[in-house]
């Protein structure tokens, strides 16, 4: 991610963001996520946020590497024992057959949609193979700002289906929701696991 004004807006609310999920156990997502990767093995957190999944998949036991392009999320991010946290932009991404495991948990979707193919095809790079991806989105078509000035880029089941095809993925089963987020708005998602 590199538009300014929704790092801006993240580094503005971070703290407020952080309180969103405090729960002490994982999501059923989550704790599926973790359980499928090896023990011991590499994670990449991408667009960490404050921390929170980051904080989880450490606690498994996972050797977490943690990103986000907002300098104070990675502050609150850093503070978390097994947990290496550094500020980075999706195209930072350059590693190759590194990760068992990458979580990006509503994170690709600030990214502009002619952006999206090549953050793909860089995290499948990324990923050992047969490595877990895990990704989050908002549900809909087209772009557009928040209340709040974050920017969000919407995709269809169909849509993410075909770029993660695309990029050499094979898509596991879609999970659906609906839930209210950092600007207070009530927004349908979607989110799958794939295979490098």
């Amino acid at each position: 991610m590199s538009d300014r004004q929704t790092i801006e807006v993240y580094n503005a609310q971070s703290a407020k963001y952080a309180l969103l999920e405090p729960s002490d156990t994982p999501s059923e997502t989550l704790a599926t996520f973790i359980a499928t990767l090896p023990k011991g093995g590499h994670v990449l957190d991408l667009g960490c946020g404050p921390g929170t999944s980051a904080r989880h998949m450490a606690r498994a036991g996972l050797n977490v590497t943690a990103t986000d392009a907002s300098e104070q999320m990675i502050a609150l991010a850093a503070k978390i024992d097994g947990v290496a946290a550094r500020v980075a932009v999706f195209d930072d991404l350059v590693e190759v057959d590194t990760y068992d495991g990458v979580w990006a948990n509503f994170s690709l979707l600030h990214a502009p949609r002619a952006d999206f193919p090549r953050h793909l095809l860089a995290i499948h790079k990324a990923l050992k193979p047969g490595g877990l991806f895990h990704i989050a989105v908002k549900a809909g078509d087209g772009a557009s700002r928040d209340t709040i000035g974050r920017h969000y880029t919407y995709y269809t089941e169909a849509a993410l289906t075909d770029y993660l095809i695309k990029a050499g993925f094979s898509v596991g089963p879609y999970r659906r929701g609906r839930d209210k987020g950092l600007s207070g708005e009530d927004a349908d998602w979607i989110s799958t696991t794939a295979h490098a």
